[in-house]
């Protein structure tokens, strides 16, 4: 196998042999009996391509080739088809950002590896490429991974009271 990259009079022939009416396994015969290179055809397709010698699709039909025919021996009007692989794509609509909730307290911004058992594992940053992810680092609350403030903020408004609380309401009302 070769180099990606051709010699330039690998690459003169090349264009030289595609100006002729030669098939690229005849180019990249051509080439090899010239220089005593291993070029296969795909190489040598490959390569025309990235040169603008040949277009990357498909070799469209002659004029003087016969008509396509439907299943009756009917001449078939040629119909331009769009592979699957180049649809447009999809007009979308300029949105408004969220407003994000936050809550008034000043992260420790610890890394993971200096995270304590009993710190509080809310994550910052990590928004742009490359950028490291701190977590707050306050003590936690007993139970969930959070800080008081960022449990309440994960949890948002109006969500039902987190289960230890209910589970000590009912120990409360079952033993009155």
């Amino acid at each position: 196998m070769e180099p990606f990259n051709w010699a330039s009079e690998h690459s003169d022939a090349l264009r030289e042999l595609i100006a002729l009416p030669l098939s690229c396994s005849e180019a990249a015969a051509a080439i090899n009996r010239k220089f005593g290179t291993l070029y296969t055809r795909n190489a040598v397709l490959s390569r025309a391509r990235r040169m603008g010698l040949m277009a990357s699709g498909p070799p469209e039909s002659s004029p003087g080739a016969a008509p396509a025919l439907n299943r009756l021996g009917g001449v078939r009007p040629a119909e331009p088809r769009m592979p699957w692989l180049y649809r447009p794509m999809p007009v979308f609509e300029r949105t408004e950002m969220a407003q994000l909730r936050c809550v008034e307290i000043e992260p420790r911004h610890l890394s993971l590896v200096d995270l304590g058992r009993g710190d509080c594992h809310y994550p910052y940053g990590g928004d742009d490429e490359g950028e490291a992810i701190t977590f707050c680092g306050h003590p936690r609350r007993p139970g969930p991974s959070y800080c008081t403030p960022h449990f309440h903020l994960s949890r948002g408004p109006g969500a039902p009271l987190e289960r230890t609380a209910l589970i000590v309401r009912l120990r409360v009302i079952e033993t009155a």
